[in-house]
């Protein structure tokens, strides 16, 4: 508990940071945004490429990276083995076509500018075709891969992702996220107390506050593999504030006689033990995934890496010290509602006479 004040004051300027990042990018003209969005959240081109002998996902990427494309998302198939999606990003200056002309009534003609995504994709299929005719050629038109001898691949599909669906991702992220800490607040509060749970979810809106600071302030790709290490870590940090609070309450029952704060600091050393292996073998095995996962992993691992850190310390240093402050709030209003008086009002202990007791002999 001793750590807690220089522990907040780095919590509130990394989150200042994160703001002035988020704000200075997002207001900046010609700026970028406050977040990196990747494919999932902005939109983009998905493009099914079918392979006699399929290449690695990482030499994939390297050829798209060759190409320009560095946030390209590239999963393979669970049920055809050889076939790739590829998600390439939007373009820019690609978002309108060529006018379109119709005849209207009276017969003149009008031409007029026709939002649409082809161009997106006619440019994500022919990005995307250069940079696997590295690895042979195409088969061409409609002949099938296994009939043209010398082809090495074939595009299979090609769909667009626009923004508006991107979009519905991102507010649907933010809906279970939020509908998570209401979960976790209404629990805590039911088996707990009230206050022990807006300790636990204020920890938790910490944790996940100073994770998307630091994507902000690196400009880390934010996709939907990001998403589930957030909603990963909120349960990782409630996991340590409720290990807390359960020994807190039993150290109460056992204590009384003590303060809240010497409760709540014994209470924390009781169970250092425990969160340093715990957390410590969770902490390798991020690092493990940010050292050796990967580009596929790299968003994943970062946030969970930056996650497990502050998770760590929020328990010590957010949700334990709003408990004990609520706490203590509440117990000098109860005890001056019971030492004040209403007006008219008198003690039951006033109206009672002293008795001395006398010794008595026999």
């Amino acid at each position: 508990m001793g750590w807690r004040k220089p522990l907040i004051f780095v919590s509130i300027t990394i989150l200042f940071a994160g703001l002035g990042s988020a704000i200075g990018r997002q207001f900046t003209p010609g700026g970028t945004e406050a977040f990196n969005l990747g494919v999932d959240f902005q939109g983009g081109t998905v493009i099914t490429a079918k392979f006699k002998a399929k290449p690695s996902e990482d030499e994939i990427r390297s050829a798209l990276q060759a190409q320009g494309v560095n946030d390209a998302v590239i999963q393979s198939s669970l049920d055809k083995t050889d076939e790739v999606l590829i998600k390439v990003p939007l373009f820019e200056g690609t978002a309108e076509a060529p006018p379109a002309t119709s005849a209207v009534a009276g017969g003149e003609n009008s031409a007029a500018p026709v939002p649409t995504d082809n161009s997106q994709v006619n440019q994500g299929r022919a990005t995307v075709k250069k940079a696997l005719d590295t690895f042979g050629k195409e088969a061409e038109g409609a002949t099938a891969l296994g009939d043209d001898e010398q082809a090495v691949y074939k595009i299979v599909g090609t769909d667009s992702v626009g923004p508006v669906a991107g979009a519905q991702l991102r507010n649907q992220a933010v809906i279970a996220t939020l509908l998570g800490l209401v979960g976790i607040l209404l629990f805590i509060a039911f088996r707990y107390d009230w206050t022990y749970a807006a300790g636990a979810v204020i920890a938790v809106f910490h944790d996940v506050l100073i994770t998307l600071a630091f994507f902000s302030v690196f400009q880390w790709e934010v996709s939907l593999t990001v998403l589930a290490a957030l909603l990963t870590l909120v349960g990782f940090s409630v996991n340590d504030s409720i290990v807390i609070f359960d020994r807190i309450r039993e150290n109460l029952t056992l204590h009384r006689g003590e303060s809240l704060y010497a409760l709540t600091n014994q209470s924390i050393n009781q169970t250092m033990s425990r969160t340093i292996v715990t957390n410590g073998l969770v902490f390798l095995a991020v690092l493990a995934l940010v050292l050796f996962g990967g580009e596929v992993l790299r968003g994943f691992s970062l946030a969970l890496f930056v996650g497990s850190i502050t998770g760590t310390y929020s328990t010590i240093a957010i949700a334990s010290p709003i408990a004990i402050w609520w706490q203590s709030k509440l117990g000098d209003n109860r005890v001056k509602e019971i030492l004040v008086p209403q007006v008219g009002e008198k003690l039951a202990s006033s109206s009672r006479r002293t008795v001395t007791r006398r010794p008595v002999t026999r």
